[in-house]
C-alpha cells in the first residue's frame, strides 16, 4: 500500500511543475498573437495570394 501512495506523491511532484509551466506557455502564445497582430501582420492576408496569381512573369527570348 505504500507504494501506491508514494507514486501519487510523484504524480502530484510533476503537477506542482506542469500546471503552472502551461499557464505560462498559454498566457506567452496569447501575448505573441496578440503583439503580432496589433503590428499589422495579420491586416492583408489576401492580397500577396492575389498578386501572385496575377503577376506576368511572361518573358519573350
Amino acid at each position: 500500500m505504500r507504494c501506491a501512495c508514494a507514486a501519487r506523491g510523484a504524480k502530484m511532484e510533476a503537477l506542482f511543475l506542469l500546471i503552472p509551466l502551461s499557464i505560462v506557455v498559454i498566457f506567452l502564445a496569447i501575448w505573441i498573437f496578440f503583439n503580432m497582430s496589433d503590428s499589422g501582420q495579420f491586416d492583408d492576408v489576401v492580397g500577396p495570394g492575389e498578386r501572385l496569381l496575377k503577376d506576368d512573369d511572361s518573358t519573350t527570348l
